[in-house]
């Protein structure tokens, strides 16, 4: 009988305030450990915390964007567990009352989109960090607690049990991603934890109830949820059909041998024995405080890619391109500076973009932002193959010096241009005259040709453009060398 996977998804994203959720310690990355913990974040005797406006802000501007409900009152409570790196006794999180309520998230698959539902969103703040490993030699076998995290800002999102697949789980969390990156609410740094996952797992028959699930934790990698996913699933699998009965458990995941491993037994809200902070007052939003982020919220991925599209562009690009803020604004920056901005312009633009661009970006590891080739210097580029000075061939070769440095300025692709001589012949008497010596010179290509074996036009072609040392325009030698061997 089928199988059928049930997945939900919690996010841990890390919003990007540049203080604590309830202090006014840094939340800067890779300081020495215990120097950003301060007295509030470690909950020393007489000290009371003070909620970051930043953080609810930020809260509020991701609820906009999926259509959630923003709640006008919310209120934090205290999470109780023991652990290590939690000194506390308790994290300050909301339970019964988020600060979100539903919304939907829509992302692509190859065939079609899928919609999933969002139960909520809640803010918290992050627990502190246990080291086992990297700790000096001589501590001995010791485990080492950094407590710079304590208190930094956290959304934590939760979806639906709505997707079926690793598959869907990975599109979601990298649509995710993009939509908190996008509204400046996170920065999405996977490798620093700023947006970490949680994976749901069960497993039923179609048409069943949904079966016992497991939750992994602590997934930074869109490579590792999909691992997980499926290594989790299959256990599962085998554990019913081999007659046992799966246990509701928090299981860790181990990219080394890639399998999920028991962590401790699944804890149900009870367990936590939530009650709300006696030392933060309920949360209060209203409508002006609402209107006030509403007012700032960049345009959304969804409306930019029906604009781009309008504007000509394919619906594949305008959803590849809107993958990535930076990415979609590096393409408007070149858009903006051609002297026209018609379909034609944009479809080039767009080509260059996610084709030669992104490929030199993605070999290099180059964020966009650091790029050697600016949006008006690509421009610039542009315009010569649409004037047809350039070969498509020669553009390429064009863009590697521009990737290269080898010339500066908005100017930088005329320059390289003129200094190697890679103006693209398109005079029609100098491009019939290489034709006319390279059909007298092949008598036998030719022949071949008009014996019906196609594949001799393009040997033809290439000695025409051999000829020209690449600069004919190849249209243009096409038709011509079709126009004479037709005679």
């Amino acid at each position: 009988m089928t199988w059928e996977i049930v997945i939900g998804i919690e996010t841990h994203t890390q919003l990007s305030t540049a203080s604590k959720i309830f202090s006014g310690a840094s939340t800067a990355f890779g300081s020495a450990p215990n120097t950003q913990a301060s007295a509030v974040d470690i909950a020393l005797p007489g000290v009371l915390p003070v909620l970051n406006r930043a953080a609810v802000d930020r809260a509020i501007r991701f609820g906009l964007a999926v259509g959630g409900t923003i709640n006008r009152r919310s209120v934090f409570a205290r999470k109780n567990y023991f652990y290590p790196d939690l000194p506390k006794g308790y994290q300050v999180s909301q339970y019964e009352r988020p600060i979100v309520r539903g919304g939907t998230l829509t992302f692509a698959m190859d065939d079609g989109e899928r919609t999933v539902r969002l139960t909520r969103a809640h803010l918290e703040e992050d627990a502190g960090k246990s080291l086992h490993e990297g700790l000096p030699p001589a501590l001995g076998d010791v485990s080492g607690i950094d407590l710079n995290r304590a208190g930094t800002p956290l959304l934590e999102i939760v979806s639906e049990p709505d997707l079926r697949s690793a598959a869907e789980a990975v599109a979601y969390a990298k649509s995710l991603h993009a939509l908190v990156t996008w509204i400046g609410v996170c920065d999405g740094n996977l490798q620093q934890g700023n947006f970490r996952c949680d994976a749901n797992v069960s497993v039923r028959h179609p048409g069943e109830p949904l079966g016992t699930r497991c939750e992994i934790k602590n997934l930074n990698s869109f490579r590792f949820l999909a691992q997980a996913i499926e290594f989790e699933a299959r256990r599962q699998i085998d554990v019913v059909e081999d007659g046992g009965t799966v246990v509701q458990q928090t299981r860790l995941f181990d990219a080394d041998r890639n399998e999920t491993r028991p962590m401790r037994s699944k804890e149900d809200a009870q367990d936590y024995r939530y009650f709300p902070d006696p030392d933060l007052p309920p949360l209060d939003v209203d409508d002006a405080w609402i209107e006030r982020v509403r007012a700032a919220m960049p345009e959304l991925p969804a409306a930019m890619r029906t604009r781009l599209a309008a504007d000509g562009i394919s619906v594949y690009d305008a959803a590849q391109l809107t993958m990535s803020r930076a990415l979609v604004d590096y393409y408007e920056a070149v858009c903006k500076a051609l002297p026209a901005t018609d379909s034609t312009a944009r479809k080039l633009a767009a080509n260059w973009v996610l084709g030669e661009f992104s490929a030199a970006r993605n070999r290099d590891d180059i964020e966009i932002a650091s790029s050697p080739v600016a949006p008006a210097q690509l421009a610039a580029l542009l315009r010569r193959i649409a004037d047809r000075t350039l070969s498509g061939k020669m553009a390429k070769d064009v863009f590697d010096a521009l990737w290269r440095g080898e010339a500066t300025g908005d100017a930088a692709a005329d320059a390289i241009i003129e200094r190697r001589g890679l103006r693209q012949i398109s005079d029609t008497a100098a491009i019939e005259a290489l034709v006319r010596q390279v059909i007298a010179g092949n008598p036998t290509i030719v022949a071949e040709f008009r014996a019906g074996r196609e594949k001799a036009f393009n040997s033809l072609v290439g000695q025409v453009m051999k000829a020209s040392k690449g600069k004919a325009n190849p249209a243009q030698v096409n038709a011509l060398l079709r126009r004479e061997l037709g005679r």
